[in-house]
């Protein structure tokens, strides 16, 4: 059975949360192995690394589209769905590996 739209939106829910928390906390993340109360052991190359998979993993979401009629790709990029949460988490995404 084919995904939806909404179900693959829905998965890279994840990539969103994940790219806004290392934004908004750097070294602190849970995302990246640090805490409230301390620093990840991570290099900010490994950082950025694992910030730019998930960029990348939005994008290839972003762009699902059928290539013709037997094909039952969702059509996640000519869909009328808000998008803007996971194009804002790219453009977030971006603009921190640039900073850091």
């Amino acid at each position: 059975m084919a995904q939806t739209v909404a179900e693959c939106l829905t998965a890279a829910t994840d990539s969103v949360t994940l790219i806004n928390d290392i934004n908004t906390n750097g070294k602190k993340s849970k995302y990246v192995g640090g805490s409230a109360e301390a620093d990840t052991d991570m290099s900010q190359a490994d950082i950025n690394a694992c910030v730019q998979r998930n960029v990348d993993h939005l994008e290839t979401i972003l762009a699902y589209e059928p290539v013709d009629s037997d094909d039952d790709t969702p059509d996640v990029k000519g869909s009328s769905d808000s998008k803007t949460a996971y194009t804002g988490a790219v453009t977030t995404g971006k603009a921190y590996i640039a900073a850091n």
